[in-house]
């Protein structure tokens, strides 16, 4: 009598045993869920600073770009673009009086010097002196003006960015251009102290090439024979 009452613990213990397994599938359930749920918040937040972050990254791109190109520039500008200012009308109407412009001092390292370009040179007779003109002869030339008409080689040289109020109707003897140097005028002839006065200029003297004009702002752009006219 003594061993069935021993078993019936044993049996009563069985069902209750299954209760908290029951229990704990379901409560593994709903943590695996509330995992789930948890997972998804900060995911939603990451989407939603997504375009944020995008946009500070474009940003960081941009000026980085920007002071790249910025420090380019400076660089050009500094190391093979020389600002000036002109003095004087003797470059009229190309140029006026306290026109700043760029030259470039590197150009006639890697091209030769042509005739119409705008240089800028030291003042043969006094180096601490700059002067801008335009080349007219080239070294080995012969240049010749017959009332106010430049002849090179014996041949007409046409100058449209001579306004007809700065022609000079004056004569001017047959001169063969040294080598190395070069027959430079201003394009006021009759307001220029040029290769005229003070002969043929060394190609030594000369460092750069007039290239932009920057102020004042009504003359901003390329400083060419076509924009003579037009200046």
């Amino acid at each position: 009598m003594d061993r069935p009452d021993e078993k019936q613990p044993a049996t009563s213990t069985s069902p209750e045993t299954s209760v908290p397994a029951a229990s704990s599938v379901v409560t593994a359930s709903q943590m695996a869920a509330n995992g789930r749920n948890a997972q998804l918040a900060p995911s939603a937040t990451t989407e939603r600073s997504t375009p944020l972050h995008s946009l500070r990254g474009e940003i960081r791109v941009w000026t980085r770009d920007l002071l790249i190109a910025i420090g380019l520039a400076l660089v050009i500008i500094v190391f093979l673009y020389q600002p000036v200012k002109v003095e004087g009308t003797s470059m009229a109407p190309l140029l006026s009086d306290q026109e700043r412009i760029f030259i470039n001092k590197f150009v006639y390292r890697f091209e030769p010097i042509q005739r119409g370009d705008v240089v800028v040179f030291w003042y043969p007779v006094d180096h601490s002196k700059s002067f801008i003109k335009r080349v007219i002869g080239l070294p080995g030339e012969t240049v010749e003006i017959r009332q106010g008409t430049v002849y090179v080689n014996g041949k007409i040289v046409p100058e449209p960015y001579v306004p007809p109020q700065y022609e000079d109707l004056s004569d001017f003897p047959s001169v063969t251009v040294p080598k190395d140097s070069y027959f430079v005028m201003g394009d006021h002839r009759i307001s220029s102290n040029d290769s005229r006065v003070f002969g043929p200029v060394a190609s030594q003297f000369i460092y750069g090439r007039a290239v932009f004009a920057y102020w004042p702002v009504d003359h901003f752009g390329s400083l060419s024979t076509a924009d003579a006219d037009t200046k």
